[in-house]
């Protein structure tokens, strides 16, 4: 499979597991976070067109085949994995981005005092 599918089809599972979304929801950053090489999770936001945003989660044993396979197709086994992976993808227009983050296992992390901060850096702006 390539790279191409393997994100098409990571996309494609956020999306139809994604559980918060506002109805109507124009694009969204959804952080997929790693434990060592183990996948442990999702967490982030829908935005609507408005403007208003929505916290949201993909359920992870409905994910993981997609994620490994995307992983899988970025690291060969034994290869350290990131420690998150932040995808955005705007529905409107189709684009989407995939960032890793090597070392910073907090970067895309929310807590009460950055809840805000990090809503809004995450929203995609293509």
């Amino acid at each position: 499979m390539s790279s191409d599918d393997v994100t098409t089809a990571l996309v494609r599972a956020l999306i139809e597991n994604m559980k918060g979304a506002a109805e109507g929801w124009k694009s969204f950053a959804m952080v997929i976070d790693f434990d060592g090489d183990r996948f442990s999770g999702t967490h982030g936001y829908a935005y609507s067109p408005d403007g208003a945003a929505s916290a949201v989660a993909s359920r992870p044993s409905a994910v993981r085949p997609a994620v490994n396979a995307y992983m899988d197709s970025y690291y060969e086994p034994g290869q350290p994995r990131p420690v998150a992976v932040l995808v955005q993808f705007d529905r409107d227009n189709g684009k989407y981005e995939v960032t890793f983050e090597d070392e910073d296992a907090s970067r895309w992390q929310v807590t009460p005092s950055n809840i805000d901060a990090v809503r809004d850096a995450i929203k995609p702006a293509f």
